[in-house]
Formats: structure tokens, sequence, C-alpha cells
């Protein structure tokens, strides 16, 4: 089994629609998860896509969000189908979702009225939210998907409306944008006893080779020196 820390799983889903106040998910029902996995820093083949039948209306607010029609959705399996397939998926990875208040409360809630007893995604996961990562590294700014995907230079050409599985795709690529920092590399550093010039040896090559100016090239830069001194107060001549 992968390592929990070299797992993740960026998770997105579209909702029946949602309430303006209070419990957001209340009364309302998934009808797409999108998953896409990611193993050590690399998107991978292997996601997780369905659509569900909710056994409601659509909120037309949220049907103009992601275009699902509850006729598309009449023969799709129920929460209840898919669900262990789905925890099977997530399990010891983390779980990285845009906005976690929306994406897992949904998700709990759902996993909730299938039965008290099961655990919820806190539970089997841990959570990383890339709304919470924006905020930091943009303060005061818009930080939705469309947003970041634009500061980042992700292409979303194919998101027309909304979708679980691409924007999942896109969540992913944008958590590793956001999460990639220029290791440092480590060098040796020693001094050229005879020619009292700096140099850094790579600790993986023990040849490095250094270039000295000729003696040309310094009388050039000894006399574009001089012509400076006469026109400028030159202190590194002092």
């Amino acid at each position: 089994m992968n390592n929990i820390m070299n797992r993740k799983i960026s998770i997105d889903i579209e909702t029946t629609g949602m309430n303006d106040s209070g419990l957001l998910y209340k009364n309302h029902k998934i009808i797409e998860i999108g998953a896409i996995e990611i193993i050590n820093r690399k998107i991978t083949k292997n996601f997780f896509h369905v659509y569900l039948n909710p056994e409601r209306e659509i909120d037309i607010e949220a049907f103009k969000v992601h275009g699902i029609t509850k006729k598309f959705l009449i023969n799709k399996p129920k929460f209840s189908d898919i669900y262990d397939n789905f925890i099977q998926y997530i399990k010891n990875s983390e779980i990285i979702v845009h906005n976690e208040e929306f994406d897992i409360s949904f998700l709990n809630y759902e996993i909730k009225k299938l039965n008290n007893k099961f655990y919820t995604i806190n539970k089997y996961c841990k959570i990383i939210d890339t709304l919470k990562i924006a905020r930091k590294i943009f303060p005061g700014k818009k930080n939705n998907l469309d947003i970041l995907c634009s500061r980042y230079k992700i292409n979303t050409i194919n998101r027309k409306l909304h979708s679980a599985i691409i924007d999942a795709n896109l969540l992913a690529k944008l958590y590793l944008r956001m999460t990639s920092f220029q290791k440092k590399i480590k060098f040796n550093n020693f001094i050229d006893q005879d020619n009292k010039c700096n140099i850094y040896k790579n600790k993986l090559n023990n040849s490095l080779r250094v270039l000295k100016a000729s003696d040309f090239e310094n009388q050039k830069h000894l006399k574009y020196l001089k012509n400076m001194e006469k026109n400028n107060n030159c202190l590194w001549m002092n």
C-alpha cells in the first residue's frame, strides 16, 4: 500500500444545490464525484468518476453551474451503491479539495445518511484545503478555481461548465503548482589560496572547471576602471 504522504487524491463534487444559510448540504444531494490520483507528485491514470441519481429535483441555479439534468441521472447509481468503492479508492490517502467546508461537508452528510455508524471522510483521510493555501499565498484576493488556474497558467479550455472530473483534474494540477518549490542544492565552499578567489564545488562533482581572465582581459578591465575613475568617484579603486 502506498504511503499516505506519497498518495494524494484531488476531489470535486457537483450537487443538486446548496442552502443560502445554515447547513449548506441539508436536503441536497451529490450528483457527481470526480477524483484524481497523485502519487509521488505525479498525476496517474487511476481516477474515480461517477454520476449519481439524487432522487430529487435539481435547483435551477445549480443547473446553470453544471448543466446536469434530473433526466440524465435517472438511471445512474445512488450514493449508497458506490460508497464502498469510493471509500476503498480514497482510503489511506491525503484528500485535496478546494473549500473543505463545501465538498467534505456534503460527502460526510451523504455518508451519515447511510448509517450513523459509518466514519466520516476525516476519519479515513487527512484533508488538504487548497483554498486555505491560496488565501495564505494571495491574501485579500479572490481565490476561486478559475482565477487560480489563470494565475498559475493552467489551461481551462475544456471547462465550459463545472464538471467534477474536469475540476478534480484542474485541482490536482493547481495543487502541484501551488506546492512546488525549488529544492536547495548543497555546495562545498572553499577558497583557492593561490588566486584568492571563491570556488563553489558541487559535492557530486569533484572536478569543477574554473575559467580565469586572460592578461589581455585584465588589462582591458583595468583600463576601463581608470577611465571611470577620471569621470566619477570610483570607490572600489581606493
